[in-house]
């Protein structure tokens, strides 16, 4: 069949510029769930369940400003959740794609239009994240997930066979998995919240969606976005709650079809490990899809540009206080151009406006809660103690109000230095000044030093340097930028994913990741049969 669907152009990032009519219309929503207090129940089969085990919903830039509460998910509630998702898939799996893919086109003009100010309102709250870093993320991101996801599907559709002898036809159907797909998203992206589950649900799947807890606010608002735009009760069921409860009870379900996974490298590898032992007992083999850590890369050749690097620098490291997947977190400077590199970029990090994202001019808000603010400082204190390193910029924390850290790069003189290796997920970038003559062996340092391969960057104008760095950091990053920061990927432009213990790269944004959720059929059918 020939797509049907328009093909998408990616969504336009408003500008909320003082005076500006979005700018008026999302504080009004701001200040609308300040004054709100919300009960957000589970969700199965459509129906509004409340537990009575609760949840706090908090401001992480002032903790003390509750939002309001979530539901949790007990035992009871996640087999609910199970044999409504099974019950669902009898209808939703034989859909027609085209059916299935109006719902989230819908869901993405509502998301253009009236749902917009809500869920970016949502986005800033709960997960302190600047106005522009809320819009490129909660608006026009996921809205692009929905259209080009659509496209995509349609595309994956029109493959077929390349050759029917006269006598038969041949074809391919991009059947479902047969059982559930369990959908686990992390706290720093509303728009991968909402992919996590809607990609598998896209391709005829039905998926079970348990959000982190400290974004439940934006999750919910998604999941009645979908209900508007007409998804049928239990193809995504919503199921907030604690991990240890939720995780044990699908993982061991025979009827896991498959895991869409964005979070810790430890809980998905433990996740991996666990379907590996029970992999007799399930009806097929589930698919498997995780994005999880990074620890993103800068390697800057001393032909680069100095004003472009250091902007790289500033936003790559400390933009939503890196808390990103691909947050510039190391970074290789020359010892030949570091007295020109370090004045610029200290005046630019001295002048990060740091505080609540209600206040527009804030650049840098707060980290998600009390567990990342006592880890990322513990690497600042460690810093602080040693003889191998030196703060230059920031180093400072405060959680009187909120989970506050100051925008804090390092420089060490030990390439293996602890906060050049292991992930931080914070606002901390550690610089190691090398010799330009050392340029190959700088290249195996930036290879080998993390178990990581999420994102990274090479900045120069040697064009020499440049394919060097490409060719020598093929297996370093699934996303390699020249000339940008490592950060910013963006769908339909930039399919996303790393491999080594960064995930199984395939590629969010893509027709790459939708086919690990259909199991197809090849039909031959003969016309004259011998």
């Amino acid at each position: 069949m020939k797509n049907s669907i328009p093909k998408p152009t990616n969504e336009k990032i408003l500008s909320y510029r003082p005076g500006s009519s979005e700018k008026h219309s999302l504080k009004d929503k701001i200040e609308e769930l300040n004054s709100e207090k919300i009960n957000i129940p589970v969700i199965i089969d459509g129906k509004k369940i409340e537990t009575g085990i609760m949840g706090k919903i908090c401001c992480p830039h002032d903790h003390n400003k509750i939002l309001g509460k979530f539901h949790q998910a007990t035992e009871k509630e996640v087999e609910m959740a199970i044999n409504s998702s099974l019950n669902a898939w009898k209808s939703w799996s034989v859909l027609n794609l085209n059916d299935r893919s109006k719902i989230f086109l819908k869901a993405a003009d509502l998301l253009s239009g009236p749902w917009r100010d809500k869920i970016n309102a949502a986005t800033m709250l709960n997960m302190s994240k600047n106005v522009f870093q809320a819009e490129i993320d909660a608006a026009c991101e996921l809205i692009d997930f929905f259209r080009f996801n659509a496209w995509y599907a349609q595309e994956l559709a029109e493959n077929q066979p390349m050759y029917s002898p006269d006598g038969t036809q041949n074809s391919l159907e991009m059947r479902p998995l047969e059982g559930f797909v369990f959908a686990i998203s992390p706290f720093n992206f509303t728009s991968i919240g909402g992919n996590l589950p809607t990609a598998p649900a896209l391709m005829g799947n039905v998926a079970i969606w348990k959000p982190a807890s400290s974004a439940v606010l934006p999750a919910y608002f998604i999941m009645q976005l979908l209900v508007e735009a007409g998804i049928p009760p239990g193809v995504v069921n919503f199921i907030p709650g604690q991990g240890k409860t939720i995780g044990p009870i699908v993982i061991n379900n025979p009827n896991l079809a498959g895991v869409h996974f964005t979070g810790s490298t430890r809980v998905f590898q433990n996740m991996w490990e666990t379907i590996g032992k029970n992999i007799s007992q399930y009806k097929s083999y589930p698919r498997i899809v995780g994005e999880t850590g990074g620890k993103d890369f800068c390697i800057a050749h001393d032909s680069v540009n100095i004003d472009a690097l250091v902007t790289a620098m500033v936003r790559g490291a400390f933009e939503y206080q890196g808390q990103k997947c691909s947050a510039m977190s190391r970074a290789y400077i020359p010892k030949s151009i570091w007295s020109q590199v370090n004045k610029r970029f200290v005046n630019e990090v001295e002048s990060i406006k740091v505080g609540s994202p209600e206040d527009f001019s804030n650049f840098m808000n707060a980290v998600i809660d009390k567990n990342a603010y006592d880890s990322i400082i513990e690497f600042i204190k460690f810093a602080k103690d040693s003889e191998d390193s030196q703060i230059i910029t920031g180093g400072e924390y405060n959680d009187e109000k909120g989970y506050f850290i100051e925008p804090t790069t390092i420089i060490t003189t030990n390439p293996k230095f602890k906060t050049m290796c292991e992930e931080i997920f914070g606002p901390v970038l550690t610089i190691f000044l090398y010799d330009s003559a050392n340029w190959d062996e700088t290249l195996e340092l930036v290879n080998l030093t993390s178990d990581y391969a999420l994102t990274g960057c090479v900045m120069g104008e040697d064009k020499n340097a440049l394919k060097e760095a490409k060719d020598k950091l093929i297996h370093a990053a699934g996303n390699f930028y020249i000339n940008d920061k490592p950060t910013g990927a963006v769908v339909g432009q930039q399919p996303f994913g790393g491999s080594r213990a960064s995930g199984t790269n395939d590629k969010a944004g893509s027709m790459f990741n939708l086919v690990r959720w259909v199991s197809m059929r090849t039909v031959k059918q003969t016309f004259d049969p011998p």
